[in-house]
């Protein structure tokens, strides 16, 4: 049993019902055609399992997603999709796995889960979905925070961080098959990363992780980089936890930029080698240039 907690950040215990945790790869026999005569005949693919998100007893959501860094994805979760304001909010943390997959149950405090029961939503989605199951439009397009106005990153930075940015995936490296989240400092350095088969939780593991190691000071400095599209919810989800610098490999929504444009973030997308694209942009050169 996990003991009440009164430190700002949960504690977590895992256990195991049936199975042990799974793990994020498999092997499985494959043919190949064409290439390279005598290619390998065994292939390393990514594993995607439910994972249920369970709040003071309620089942809330069930994503599918990499079985890894959980404890990041739910506090993350439970942050960019407007569950807690707070990361004190949520007072302990238990990731039970079975064979019918993972279940998190989190003890969090009344205010948000009266919040919660009042909205009604559950999600049971694909690889990532953070819409399906929702009720309202309203609940889809809520109400994007202001983040804090940085200075946007230098090119070199960008590109620094993009160019180390597979150095830092070691399951695509693997498989091919999942998205990168990284948070990059303001030089380009890559400090922390996380993976996931949906962007989306990518995401939610980066922001879960830095608050769990730097707490409100987590997205004071530096700026995020993901291997996806920069689409609308990648955006809530940055602003939400204060994220003022997104920037995405692919192209943007226009969705996507009228929210990064609402609530004054960077946005930056087709991060390729030698390009990138500046989307929006609220720091004091641009300021300078509308007098």
């Amino acid at each position: 049993m996990t003991a009440p907690l009164n430190e700002a950040l949960p504690m977590t215990k895992q256990s195991q019902s049936d199975n042990k945790q799974p793990a994020a790869i498999s092997h499985t026999q494959v043919e190949v055609r064409g290439g390279i005569a005598g290619a390998p005949s065994q292939d390393v693919v990514a594993e995607e399992v439910p994972v249920a998100l369970v709040y003071n007893g309620v089942s809330h959501a069930v994503m599918m997603a990499s079985p890894t860094d959980l404890a990041d994805f739910a506090l993350g979760f439970s942050l960019s999709e407007g569950i807690l304001q707070r990361a004190e909010q949520l007072f302990s943390l238990d990731i039970h796995s079975s064979t019918q997959g993972i279940t998190i149950e989190m003890r969090i405090a009344g205010e948000p889960f009266a919040r919660l029961r009042e909205q009604r939503r559950s999600l049971s989605g694909r690889t990532g979905c953070g819409l399906c199951g929702t009720e309202s439009l309203a609940q889809v397009l809520r109400k994007i925070p202001k983040v804090p106005i940085q200075t946007i990153p230098s090119d070199a930075a960008v590109q620094a961080a993009l160019l180390h940015l597979k150095n830092h995936q070691p399951l695509q490296l693997l498989t091919g098959a999942t998205h990168g989240a990284a948070w990059c400092d303001n030089q380009g350095q890559i400090v922390l990363t996380r993976e996931d088969v949906g962007r989306h939780n990518a995401l939610d593991k980066l922001i879960g992780a830095r608050i769990h190691a730097l707490s409100e000071q987590a997205f004071n400095e530096g700026f995020a980089l993901i291997s996806s599209r920069a689409s609308f919810e990648m955006v809530q989800k940055s602003a939400s936890v204060g994220i003022a610098t997104l920037v995405a490999v692919s192209a943007p929504t226009a969705l996507a930029i009228r929210e990064a444009r609402s609530s004054g973030m960077n946005l930056i997308g087709f991060a390729r080698p030698s390009r990138h694209i500046i989307y929006t942009r609220s720091d004091a050169a641009l300021k300078e240039k509308q007098r």
